[in-house]
Formats: C-alpha cells, structure tokens, sequence
C-alpha cells in the first residue's frame, strides 16, 4: 500500500531524469541528447521548476527507445515519435528492464513503416498479419502495396545491404504478405470480364508478391476474374494456358535480369479474340516484341489490364 502511494505520487509530480534513466535503461547523457536534438524530452516542471517527465514523456521515449533497438537511425525515430502525435498505447518496460512485447502493441491503427518494419524485424508474424490486414481494410489494396509494404521491404532490404543479415525477416514478411492478399484472391461474384486475365511469372522468377498484389487489387477493387500461374512458370506452360484459357489479358513478371529475356514472349500464341501480353518488373531487358507492352508502376498494370478487357 504505501508503495502504491509512492508510486501515484512520483506519477503526479513527474520523473527525474536519473529515474527516467533506470527505467529505460538509457544512459542520461544520451536522453538529454535526445531533449536538445530532436525535442523529446520532459514536458512538465516540479513546484521547485525542474524538468520533469510524465507518463506522456515515458511513453514517447520508450518507442524511440525501441525504434532505435531495431535499426531505425535517431533522427528517423525521432521524426516517426513526432509525427504521430499521441503517445503510443504501449506499456512501459518493467522494473526489471524486460522490453514489452510486440504483440501487447494497438493493433486498431494503421501502421507506420517503421511500425511495420520493427515488427517484422521482431519476427512478429502474428502482428505483422495483423496490421497488414488493417491497412488493407482501411486504406485499400493500392495503397497498402505503393505506400507500406513496398516501403517496408526497402527497409528490410537496406539493412540486409548493411549487415549481410535480415533473410529471415525478408521471408517472414513475404510470407505473411503473401498470405493477406492470397485470401482476397477470390472469383467475383459478378466479374466485369467474360474471359480472365492470366497472371505469372517469367521463366525462373521467383517473386510472386507483385502479381499476387495485382490479382488481388484486380478482384476487390475491379471486379476482374483472375487466374494465378505462380512462380518460375515455363514459357511452354504459359502458352499452354493461353490456349485453354482464351485470357483477355496475360500478365507477366520479371523481378531480375537474370530471369527478364523477352524473346521467348514472341512464341506466344496468336489468339483470337487476342489476348494481351502485359509485362512488368525491373528485370526486363529492352527490345520487347511489337505485340507486348510493358507497364512501370502498379496502377499502370491495372490501367492496361483494364483497357484489355473494353
């Protein structure tokens, strides 16, 4: 009882910063640091006028904290603490020094890049798929893919460049991003196209996100019956299913050079009513054949694929 009341009272007036210290586990000198770089720091004064933090305080220092310990640089830490406004609803560590866990985090709110990418860094799946599948309810398909989880993968892929680590948080976030859009990949109820649209990968690629990103933005948001071939699918059985298929449109993806030749997308087959062959990726070498067209962005795929079904 008289350690309850210790307590609520150390609360009213506010942490020292020795306090604030030992229950971050943060060097003073680096917290005062954080006061005069970045502008977080104590936000209330005693009767006695020295600065003191209050729970607000606490809070936000506790997710730069915890940013930091993930890889984000201090100045982007800082900007992200600040930019969302409102402390984040999270408990602060415990006497003992124990972080809190990922998943004690809100899950209600649209995440953050840096949100997202901690948690994936964490190996948090469960609240990875958790978020992504608020970002999608909320924000839609589109905006999801260009705006966090393309960001998200830059993130992931620059620390990988940085400390030769990270695979596991690369296939951890894929799989759960591929998980969230596979479930959205669905025939319409009342599809807007009589003939489907084909989408896949070029001969030996191994990326499937984008087209799976596509599907699904093609079903929810269009209204247009797709099919998936996948990954690394042979030219021979592409233009075995064209011809049983009879697509309106045939996408295809090309992540790397390596897997990006455009001669074997001559040999398609000349359907009629013709079917048109769509490709898009960064591996993709010049020269295509007159007969197909190349997108640069995810809403110039859905553009064209949409044009292919008038």
């Amino acid at each position: 009882m008289d350690e309850q009341r210790q307590v609520t009272a150390e609360e009213e007036t506010g942490y020292g910063i020795g306090a604030v210290a030992r229950r971050l586990g943060v060097p003073a000198p680096t917290l005062r640091t954080w006061n005069l770089r970045y502008g977080i720091g104590p936000s209330r004064r005693s009767p006695g006028g020295h600065r003191r933090y209050d729970l607000g305080d606490l809070r936000r220092l506790e997710e730069m904290n915890r940013l930091i310990r993930t890889g984000v640089p201090a100045a982007d830490a800082a900007r992200e603490v600040l930019r969302s406004g409102a402390p984040p609803a999270v408990p602060l560590q415990d006497p003992h020094g124990e972080p809190p866990s990922a998943a004690s985090e809100p899950r209600s709110e649209i995440p953050t890049v840096a949100m997202l990418t901690r948690a994936a860094i964490m190996l948090d799946s469960r609240l990875v798929s958790d978020w992504i599948g608020v970002a999608l309810a909320r924000r839609g398909i589109v905006w999801t893919w260009e705006e966090l989880v393309l960001p998200v993968f830059e993130m992931i892929c620059r620390r990988q460049a940085e400390t030769g680590a990270s695979i596991e948080v690369e296939h951890l976030f894929s799989e759960r991003v591929l998980a969230s859009l596979s479930r959205l990949i669905e025939r319409p109820a009342r599809p807007v196209n009589v003939r489907p649209v084909l989408l896949t990968c070029s001969e030996e690629e191994q990326h499937t996100l984008p087209i799976y990103a596509l599907a699904a933005a093609l079903t929810v948001d269009h209204h247009v019956e797709t099919r998936m071939l996948g990954a690394r699918t042979p030219h021979a059985a592409l233009a075995d299913a064209m011809r049983r298929l009879g697509p309106s449109a045939v996408f295809v993806w090309s992540q790397a050079p390596a897997t990006g030749d455009p001669a074997p997308l001559a040999s398609l087959p000349l359907l009629r009513p013709a079917s048109h062959v769509i490709v898009g990726g960064p591996g993709w070498w010049d020269e295509l054949p007159p007969q197909v067209t190349r997108v640069t962005s995810f809403r110039d795929a859905l553009t064209r694929i949409g044009a292919a079904l008038r």
